[in-house]
């Protein structure tokens, strides 16, 4: 059985295994016409991409890597459609004997209610003392790793997914990671700007915001 064919085989028993909510998506490398990447797709409603849809920004950096033997699988970070869901993504870089890269299998699943649900349950169930308990900070091994581990609790603070954030709590969440030292973080601000769906001005007027609240209370 060809590689691409085992590929999809196991795309389409996933997508059966987990749901509507998760997207499988195959890349093809090979091809003369990168614009046009996607080869299989199952569940694309979920980013709103389309079969022969071109590369993702995951595939453009496979794709400027002069090194595919670097390229290392990574399960479990969260990425953001347009519309502000939230999705728990893998990405798994398919080679040869050797080494080059040839196919690129994605997962992305729909987590945003999920968050919701947590949420809610989280607000049922907490107490005093649990608020009490300072949360222990994540080791994290590289400057990315840990800036995704701030918007993911500067997220968990605000209680709700960025889709169904307001203005206050966005303010509320880039407090939170000026606070926490993110913006200390090389282009953090393009980052974070991007992933709550403002621009670069409107992230630091929310900080200039915080900075008054502060200036206030003196």
């Amino acid at each position: 059985m060809g590689r691409l064919k085992l590929l999809k085989q196991v795309a389409a028993g996933l997508a059966r295994q987990f749901g509507p909510d998760c997207e499988i998506v195959i890349h093809d490398l090979k091809t003369q016409d990168l614009e046009h990447s996607i080869v299989y797709l199952e569940n694309g409603h979920v980013s709103g991409r389309q079969l022969g849809d071109g590369p993702s920004n995951v595939v453009l950096k496979a794709l400027k890597e002069t090194h595919p033997e670097n390229l290392t699988d990574r399960a479990g970070y969260l990425t953001r459609t347009a519309d502000g869901r939230v999705l728990k993504s893998s990405t798994f870089y398919i080679k040869d004997e050797t080494e080059e890269l040839h196919y690129i299998l994605g997962i992305n699943y729909d987590i945003t209610k999920l968050l919701t649900l947590e949420a809610a349950i989280h607000n049922l169930t907490d107490t005093d003392e649990e608020k009490e308990k300072e949360a222990a900070p994540e080791i994290t091994h590289n400057v990315n790793d840990l800036l995704d581990h701030l918007i993911e609790e500067s997220v968990s603070l605000v209680g709700k997914p960025v889709a169904l954030m307001t203005k206050e709590d966005k303010v509320k969440a880039i407090q939170f990671l000026n606070d926490s030292g993110a913006f200390l973080i090389t282009k953090s601000g393009d980052k974070v700007a991007n992933y709550f769906g403002i621009s670069k001005y409107t992230l630091y007027s929310y900080t200039d915001v915080n900075k008054e609240k502060g200036e206030e209370k003196k």
